[in-house]
C-alpha cells in the first residue's frame, strides 16, 4: 500500500490489518535505517586518531561532542520507534494516548512515533510554555 492509498480509505477503515502492517514496515524500516546510521557514527567516533596539535585537539573534542549529541538524540527516537512498535502490537497504535481519538493517518505518516493527536499536543506545547514563562 502507498501513502495515498492508506490516505484514500475510508474513516471506518482506521487502523485495520492493512494499515496496522503498513505503518508496522515503515517503522521497521526506519528502525533498521537508524541503526545503520548509529552503528556508522559509534564506528567513526572509535576510529578518530589523536592529533597531537593542541588546536586539533580542540577541535576534534567539539566535533566529539556534537556526534555524540546527534547519537543521544538518534538513540531516543530509536526508543520511540521501538515504543511505536509495541504500541502496534498491543493495538494501540494510532490512538491519542490523551483523548483516546484517533491521531490521523496524515499525522503518523508525518511523524509515525506520534502518541498525540494534533489538539492533545497543541494543549502540551500550550502547558510547556506556561512552565517555562513561570
Amino acid at each position: 500500500m502507498t501513502p495515498d492509498e492508506l490516505i484514500a480509505q475510508p474513516p471506518e477503515a482506521y487502523m485495520n490489518d492493512a494499515q496496522q502492517a503498513f505503518f508496522r514496515d515503515l517503522l521497521v524500516r526506519q528502525r533498521e535505517e537508524l541503526q545503520q546510521r548509529i552503528d556508522g557514527e559509534f564506528g567513526e567516533l572509535r576510529e578518530q586518531e589523536r592529533p597531537a596539535d593542541e588546536a586539533d585537539i580542540a577541535s576534534r573534542e567539539e566535533q566529539r561532542q556534537w556526534q555524540l549529541r546527534l547519537l543521544e538524540r538518534e538513540k531516543k527516537l530509536l526508543d520511540k520507534i521501538d515504543q511505536a512498535l509495541d504500541r502496534l502490537a498491543r493495538g494501540e497504535y494510532g490512538w491519542c494516548r490523551e483523548t483516546g481519538e484517533p491521531i490521523g493517518l496524515r499525522r503518523l505518516l508525518l511523524r509515525p512515533t506520534a502518541t498525540l493527536c494534533i489538539e492533545a499536543k497543541e494543549r502540551e506545547e500550550q502547558r510547556e510554555r506556561h512552565q517555562r514563562d513561570l
